[in-house]
């Protein structure tokens, strides 16, 4: 005689040990990740909300436009190379103390152009370099 009743449990998965492996590792897949942002920048510029800024004595107005034409002081001035036109900042900025170079580049100008005026100004000597924005584009 068999008195032992026998009771066949169903075997499961304990999935709780599982999931807790799978957000460790989702949480170092995460840290761990670098995210790359490739996106095409549609960008106008320049514009800014400060307020105009009283006509300094001191200025040399350098103005590049979009086709990349180059003004110094409203006088059109030929791009040649850059000791040239560092050569027209100087003459330019003869009889001022401390002159800051105020480039007023247009919102199209090419990024280089404007490169260009920064290392003419660093190979006039002058330091001081600023840009001028449109201050009513909100």
């Amino acid at each position: 005689m068999n008195f032992r009743i026998t009771v066949k449990e169903d075997l499961e998965i304990n999935l709780i040990p599982m999931i807790d492996v799978l957000l460790v590792i989702l949480i170092f897949l995460m840290v761990t990740t670098t995210y790359s942002k490739f996106a095409e920048l549609q960008i106008n510029l320049p514009s800014a909300q400060a307020e105009k800024q009283p006509e300094r004595p001191s200025e040399i107005n350098v103005t590049v436009s979009a086709s990349g034409e180059y003004t110094i002081d409203r006088k059109p001035v030929v791009f040649g190379d850059v000791n040239s036109f560092a050569q027209a900042m100087r003459s330019a900025g003869a009889g001022l103390k401390d002159p800051v170079i105020v480039i007023n580049a247009d919102a199209n100008a090419s990024h280089q152009s404007v490169i260009k005026v920064m290392e003419a100004a660093r190979a006039a000597g002058y330091a001081q370099v600023s840009f001028a924005v449109d201050a009513a584009a909100r």
